[in-house]
């Protein structure tokens, strides 16, 4: 298997899943939600639905954009609730 064999999977896998193109760092996630990174980490380390969404690329937290943003959706509307 030469290297044109593997770049061309890399392109297909890349191809087939649009969801690579919205993975966000933890930074990326901070400005976005106008936050410090350290209330991104510590949501990331919350139990229900209170944590956000996210998942490890080995060491590495990474977010769905549209994921995090349907998440903020629902805590306003938690938010929002009658009591």
């Amino acid at each position: 298997m030469g290297r044109s064999s593997v770049t061309h999977h890399v392109e297909t896998a890349n191809e087939q899943t649009p969801y690579c193109a919205d993975l966000s760092t933890v930074s990326q996630i901070a400005e976005f939600l106008q936050l410090p990174d350290s209330w991104v980490y510590e949501r990331t380390r919350r139990r229900g639905v209170a944590r956000i969404p996210h998942f490890k690329l080995g060491k590495y937290l990474r977010f769905s954009k549209s994921e995090v943003l349907d998440w903020v959706q629902r805590q306003r509307r938690n938010s929002l609730a009658p009591r």
